[in-house]
């Protein structure tokens, strides 16, 4: 069996969903081949074919087409197949051209499956598979599903006609996925991410008293992950008295906004920006961390949160998508409703006050959840029946 996966980009070291599916598919003598927008030199795991881009350059881009379109002529059954396919969904001629020039390495692919990583790559891309005589495998996530549809409504109708199986992170976004639009007849598949046990092993539990509380979080410096409502319920934590710090891993877009923020609620010194660090460095971060907070927006499932919880932290996340499923409110952390600052403030205050037996039975609880349900072990066996079922 050959598989091609088709994603932004090859992944990272750190991007262990993709990787140990690569390698949990490779184990099983299954030839893997991945398409890209862009290729990091890093990655060796399995063939890598960039997928075309549109030059702003004319004169280089007419050479391209030019050149493409003649590799294309030994494949030209499938183009022809691709073409009528298109034309019959209604698609003019000009943005036909232009698909063909875009698709052209998949439309060469000689794979038994084409699957998507993401949703929204499938878009313009939704007939390919059924042009090259494969299947056709999307995989949603939080953006797919919960964001992209917001400002494109219907965008998935054409994909629903072709796609022949949907993977999800979460029954969250599976339920969103089928609110717009996905028929009860296509299968689906619910395959968590998972995490490699060996870097993210647990801890001891920390007894001793706990002078300064440090709060952590990991994640892009996105709007999404609810910074601002974070440092809005430490603010009401810091009015009370509490002493803390605040933890930040990772970069983004908002960086300035979430500084400012902090210095307005008077945070400006509780809270520290540690920028984008290796998994070793986020692991020695864990280590140090009393609380990890997820209070997120939008939440596809995130890692980060099972990384804390393998390592034993205690983990308040919001009740955004798959978080709920993450994380089991009152048995391995908890679980606050989203948009309420002062419903988080609460909730770190009574983990606070616990007793040390009943905040070292949740962290026992996490460690062995994620050990149990969310390994990488678990998670290469199920995807190797998403394809052969």
């Amino acid at each position: 069996m050959k598989i091609g996966i088709v994603l932004s980009s090859t992944p990272g070291y750190s991007e262990t969903f993709f990787r140990s599916k690569i390698q949990g598919l490779q184990d099983n003598g299954i030839d893997v081949h991945l398409f890209c927008f862009t290729a990091k030199e890093d990655f060796n795991l399995c063939p890598v074919t960039v997928i075309r881009k549109i030059s702003d350059n004319t004169i280089l881009q007419s050479w391209y087409f030019i050149k493409e379109f003649i590799l294309l002529l030994p494949y030209l059954p499938t183009v022809i197949k691709y073409v009528k396919l298109e034309r019959n969904e209604g698609e003019k001629w000009g943005a036909i051209f232009k698909k063909v020039y875009l698709n052209t390495n998949l439309l060469k692919a000689k794979v038994d499956w084409l699957h998507f990583g993401f949703g929204t790559i499938g878009l313009g891309r939704e007939t390919v598979s059924r042009a090259i005589g494969a299947k056709m495998a999307v995989s949603f996530r939080g953006f797919d599903i919960t964001i992209y549809p917001v400002k494109h409504p219907n965008c998935y109708a054409l994909l629903w006609r072709y796609v022949d199986k949907i993977h999800v992170i979460s029954g969250d976004i599976l339920t969103k996925v089928k609110k717009n639009g996905l028929p009860d007849t296509i299968p689906t598949v619910k395959i968590t991410p998972a995490l490699d046990l060996k870097v993210f092993r647990s801890v001891l539990e920390q007894n001793e008293e706990i002078k300064k509380i440090i709060f952590m979080t990991t994640a892009r410096l996105h709007w999404k992950k609810g910074f601002i409502q974070t440092l809005e319920a430490l603010a009401i934590l810091d009015s009370e008295g509490y002493d803390f710090e605040y933890r930040i891993i990772g970069k983004g877009e908002e960086y300035e906004r979430i500084a400012f923020t902090a210095f307005q609620l008077g945070l400006k010194d509780r809270v520290q920006f540690l920028g984008k660090l290796t998994q070793l460095q986020v692991k020695e971060e864990l280590e140090n961390a009393h609380i990890y907070l997820q209070y997120s927006i939008q939440e596809g499932f995130c890692n980060a949160v099972l990384e804390a919880q393998a390592m034993g932290k205690l983990c308040i996340v919001s009740n955004a998508e798959g978080l709920s499923e993450n994380v089991l409110h009152d048995e391995t952390g908890w679980v606050v409703p989203k948009h309420s600052p002062q419903l988080l403030a609460e909730q770190i205050r009574k983990v606070l006050l616990m007793e040390q037996q009943e905040k070292t039975k949740v962290s026992k609880n996490a460690r062995e959840r994620v050990r149990g349900e969310f390994n990488i072990h678990k998670q290469k066996e199920e995807f190797l029946n998403f394809y052969r079922s």
